[in-house]
C-alpha cells in the first residue's frame, strides 16, 4: 500500500520536476527581458525598453554593445537559414522519393545511413567539415591557384549537410502514409511519370515537405557548433554573437532577442507539427 502511494506521487512529481528544470530557465529569461534594469537578478519593474532598442536600432546609448552589429548577425542568420533550408528541402525530398520508390541494391543500408547525421554529435560534424574544407581549399590552391576561405558558403554547406536528413525523414514518413494506388490509378488513366508526380504525388507530400523545411529552418537558425567551426571573417551569425556576449555579461537586449527567437522557433515548430498531422487521418492517405 505504501509502495503504491509512493508510486502515485512519483508519477505526478517526476514530470513536474522534469518540466520545472526544462522550462524554469527559459521562463526566467523571458521574464527578465521585461525588467526595467540592466541587472539580470534584480527585478525593478516592467518595461519594453530592450525590445524598443532592438527594433529602433539604438547605437550603444544604453546598450553595452552595438545594436547594429546584432542586427547584422540576425541578417546573416536569416540568409544562411533560408538558403540552406531551400537547398536541404529540395535534396531531402529527392532522396526521400528515391528511397521510397526505387528498389536499388543495399536500399536498407542507404536508408540507415540517412539517420547517421541525426545521431552524430554536432561537434564531430563541425570538426569533420572544417577538416574537409581545409583539404579542399589546399587542393584548389595547389592545383588551380584559387584562394578560397571559409565564409557564408562553408556555413551553408554545413547546415545543408545536417538538415538533409531531417527533411528526408519527415518526407519519407509522409510517403509511407500515402496510398500508392493513387499513383497507379493515374498511370492507368494515361498520365506519364511527370504528370503523376506533379498532380498526385507532390500535392499529397507537400505538407511533409513544408514541415521538413520549417524544421530545417529552425535547426539552422539555432545552430552554433557547426557554424562556429566553419565561419569566416565577417560571417558572424546570431547564435555566435550571443555566445560572444555571454562570455562577459548577459545584457537585457540579449534576453529580449532570445525571447523573440524563442517565439519565432515555437511558431515554426508549431506550424511544422500542424502540417505533419493535418492530413494524417484523411481517407486518401490510407493504405
Amino acid at each position: 500500500m505504501v509502495v503504491r502511494s509512493v508510486g502515485k506521487v512519483g508519477l505526478v512529481a517526476t514530470p513536474l520536476t522534469a518540466y520545472f528544470f526544462l522550462w524554469a530557465p527559459i521562463l526566467l529569461l523571458v521574464l527578465f527581458s521585461f525588467n526595467d534594469s540592466r541587472s539580470v537578478d534584480t527585478w525593478q519593474g516592467f518595461t519594453l525598453r530592450w525590445y524598443t532598442n532592438i527594433f529602433s536600432g539604438v547605437m550603444g546609448t544604453e546598450a553595452r554593445f552595438s545594436t547594429e552589429l546584432m542586427m547584422q548577425a540576425l541578417s546573416n542568420t536569416l540568409l544562411v537559414g533560408l538558403v540552406s533550408t531551400l537547398i536541404a528541402t529540395v535534396l531531402g525530398t529527392m532522396i526521400a522519393l528515391s528511397l521510397a520508390r526505387s528498389q536499388i541494391p543495399g536500399k536498407r543500408i542507404v536508408d540507415g545511413l540517412m539517420f547517421l547525421p541525426v545521431v552524430i554529435p554536432e561537434i564531430t560534424q563541425g570538426v569533420s567539415l572544417a577538416i574537409f574544407f581545409k583539404i579542399v581549399f589546399d587542393f584548389l590552391d595547389t592545383s588551380a591557384g584559387m584562394r578560397a576561405t571559409p565564409g557564408f558558403g562553408t556555413i551553408i554547406i554545413g547546415h545543408v549537410a545536417f538538415n538533409i536528413s531531417y527533411v528526408a525523414i519527415v518526407v519519407r514518413a509522409r510517403l509511407a502514409n500515402m496510398n500508392p494506388r493513387l499513383e497507379e490509378a493515374a498511370n492507368d488513366l494515361g498520365a506519364n511519370t511527370w504528370q503523376t508526380f506533379r498532380r498526385i504525388t507532390l500535392p499529397l507530400i507537400m505538407p511533409g515537405i513544408v514541415a521538413g523545411g520549417l524544421l530545417a529552418l529552425t535547426l539552422s537558425m539555432d545552430d552554433l557548433v557547426v557554424t562556429f567551426f566553419n565561419a569566416g571573417v565577417g560571417t558572424t551569425t546570431l547564435p555566435m554573437f550571443v555566445y560572444g556576449l555571454i562570455k562577459t555579461a548577459v545584457t537585457p537586449e540579449v534576453n529580449a532577442l532570445s525571447t523573440l527567437m524563442l517565439v519565432f522557433s515555437t511558431i515554426v515548430v508549431g506550424v511544422s507539427l500542424m502540417l505533419q498531422n493535418r492530413y494524417a487521418d484523411r481517407p486518401y492517405t490510407r493504405q
